[in-house]
C-alpha cells in the first residue's frame, strides 16, 4: 500500500517538473492584438491549411516571432505582409492579392460553375428537342396501345 502511494506521489511530481512556463506574450498589449491581427492575414507555410496565428508548427512560431521583430521595429501592416511575400512569395498571404497571375484562382470557381449550368441546360434542351422530334414507329404504336388500360372492353 505504502508502494502504491510512493509511486503515485513520484509519478504525479515527474509532471511537474516536466511543465513549461508559457513563454510571455510581448510586453505591450498594442503590440501583441496587432501580431494577433496580422499573423491571422498569413499563412502557416508548413500547415498551409491554417493562418500563422493558428499554427503550431516552429516555423510559424518563428515567423510570428519576426513579425513581433518588424512591429518593434515600427514597420506598419503593409510593410510586413510586403517583407513577407518578397521573401516567401505570395503564398504566405492567407488571401492572395488580385494579380494577373491569381484572376483564375479567384474566378475560376465561379467560371467552373457557369460553364457547368451551360453544359446541363443544353444537355436538357438538346434531350428535349431529340424526344419531341423523334415520331413513334408503327411498332411502337402498336405497343402502346396494348399496353394502355381499356374503357369497357374497348382499347383506346
Amino acid at each position: 500500500m505504502m508502494r502504491a502511494l510512493l509511486g503515485l506521489l513520484m509519478l504525479a511530481l515527474a509532471g511537474a517538473t516536466l511543465a513549461k512556463e508559457a513563454a510571455p506574450l510581448a510586453e505591450d498589449p498594442a503590440v501583441e492584438a496587432r501580431l494577433k491581427h496580422i499573423s491571422k492575414e498569413l499563412r502557416c507555410l508548413v500547415c498551409q491549411n491554417e493562418t500563422l496565428a493558428d499554427s503550431q508548427a516552429d516555423l510559424a512560431k518563428d515567423l510570428r516571432r519576426e513579425v513581433r521583430d518588424k512591429i518593434s521595429q515600427g514597420l506598419d501592416d503593409e510593410q510586413i505582409k510586403a517583407y513577407l511575400t518578397q521573401r516567401y512569395g505570395d503564398f504566405v498571404l492567407y488571401r492572395p492579392r488580385m494579380t494577373a497571375t491569381t484572376v483564375l484562382l479567384w474566378f475560376g470557381p465561379f467560371l467552373l460553375l457557369l460553364g457547368a449550368a451551360f453544359g446541363v441546360a443544353r444537355f436538357i434542351k438538346q434531350r428535349r428537342r431529340a424526344l419531341e422530334e423523334t415520331p413513334l414507329t408503327p411498332e411502337e404504336a402498336q405497343r402502346i396501345k396494348a399496353l394502355l388500360p381499356t374503357e369497357q372492353g374497348k382499347s383506346v
